[in-house]
């Protein structure tokens, strides 16, 4: 590892993408908070993996089998992004929807810029082909000028809803129904939004966009090509896990709107962490969770060290828990990836029965959001977000989704404007 010159992250990803070519750029980002203090960025991968469609599908491959492929058979760090509907291969059956992006997409890189964005420190990894091209590129010095961003813009109102705000209040209400009937305990029940664009534009430039207004610590962007990409500006670590094998997740569930005065800002934060009904959708995600884990870690190695805890964003205040175990001696990230999947706090509980009553309402394929994006390391250990607060891009179209975790007294116009706080930003970031 080589400490090198300070640059600033947006403007050494714009640097980045025009000396290697945006295609296979990967960008972790973080806030600069405690949990977002690191970032990481790459370029030109060595090797790429892209893994579609759904089980019995021409043409279609398990991306948990590629993804024990780069397990067994790491030469460099592995960056991608696994889709939610990768749950038919753990799961299959009439739950999922094919989606149009990428099941999997990986690239292996043999140098990563790494930095510390609280301490303005960085440092390159790894060895590979391009080394000396980006350590020379690094040394030049910073490149002062501001990043570019892209300058189209998307009006609020130019949007189009897969769902309607009066339809969604009308599927919490159905699936209140099958709570009701003990199908279900809690469901994320999520609505979609689109626009395509009249002009292409590159991911990097709308993903400075993003993080300008939605700055998260588990956020980032990865170019698969030209014609797809994801951007992400997600508060929420969905798994990692250590070289010793210290495993680490952190649902979240329950949210509250921020507010520029102050009083009304702490009122609705303490009204959050009082709130009944959003500390048992926690608690019932923390249990299921814990079930996950059960199923990879030592047997008494399981501890939930943070209950219920609030956390506050740039747009919202959040309850997240921590939830922590040990993996056992025959099992590996993949395997605890795949014990996890999908994710219980964008599913529900019990999670295939909330997937396959959800299919039943969501009009389109979730794709990468809701699934993650991922990091295998060069020294084996594993990390790994929620794809929430979202932007997908393939070719010229935009799409975001947003969901809310449903229970039994959940209000459905509650659950509707809960949609809005966690949509606007994005939708405002790139308006």
């Amino acid at each position: 590892m080589t400490q090198l010159p300070w640059w600033d992250p947006s403007c050494l990803a714009t640097a980045m993408a025009r000396h290697f070519g945006e295609e296979g750029l990967v960008w972790l980002d973080g806030d600069g908070s405690q949990l977002g203090q690191r970032a990481l960025l790459a370029a030109a991968p060595q090797r790429q993996l892209r893994c579609c469609g759904l089980p019995g599908q021409p043409g279609s491959a398990d991306p948990f089998e590629a993804l024990e492929e780069i397990q067994q058979n790491r030469n460099g760090i592995w960056l991608g992004w696994l889709a939610y509907e990768a749950g038919a291969w753990v799961e299959p059956g009439r739950h999922w929807q094919k989606p149009d992006m990428a099941t999997l997409w990986a690239g292996c890189y043999g140098v990563v810029v790494q930095l510390d964005l609280q301490h303005q420190q960085l440092w390159l990894s790894g060895d590979g082909p391009q080394r000396q091209a980006l350590e020379a590129l690094i040394r030049s010095g910073p490149d002062l000028s501001e990043p570019a961003v892209a300058q189209m813009g998307v009006a609020i109102d130019q949007w189009h809803w897969h769902t309607t705000i009066s339809e969604f209040e009308r599927q919490v209400a159905t699936v209140q129904a099958w709570i009701g009937a003990g199908d279900l305990f809690q469901a994320n029940l999520t609505a979609c939004a689109e626009h395509n664009l009249t002009v292409k534009s590159g991911a990097l430039q709308l993903y400075q966009r993003l993080r300008r207004r939605c700055p998260a610590p588990f956020g980032g962007v990865m170019v698969a090509s030209n014609a797809e990409a994801v951007l992400s500006a997600s508060p929420e670590r969905f798994l990692s896990c250590d070289a010793a094998g210290n495993v680490e997740t952190r649902p979240i569930k329950g949210t509250r709107p921020r507010h520029q005065d102050p009083d009304l800002d702490a009122a609705a934060a303490a009204e959050l962490v009082s709130s009944p009904k959003d500390r048992a959708e926690n608690v019932m995600i923390v249990d299921l969770l814990r079930n996950d884990l059960g199923r990879v870690c030592t047997t008494g190695s399981i501890e939930v060290p943070q209950l219920v805890g609030l956390e506050s964003y740039a747009q919202v205040h959040h309850l997240t828990s921590v939830v922590s175990g040990k993996l056992r001696p025959d099992q590996n990230p993949v395997a605890l990836l795949r014990a996890c999947w999908p994710g219980g706090s964008i599913t529900g509980a019990p999670k295939i029965s909330a997937c396959s009553h959800l299919n039943q309402l969501e009009p389109v394929a979730r794709g990468p959001y809701c699934g993650s994006f991922f990091r295998f390391n060069f020294d084996g250990s594993f990390d790994s977000n929620l794809l929430i607060r979202s932007v997908m891009l393939r070719d010229k179209r935009l799409r975001i989704h947003g969901g809310c975790g449903i229970v039994a007294d959940s209000n459905p116009e509650q659950e509707a404007a809960e949609l809005g706080w966690k949509i606007q930003p994005l939708l405002a970031a790139l308006s």
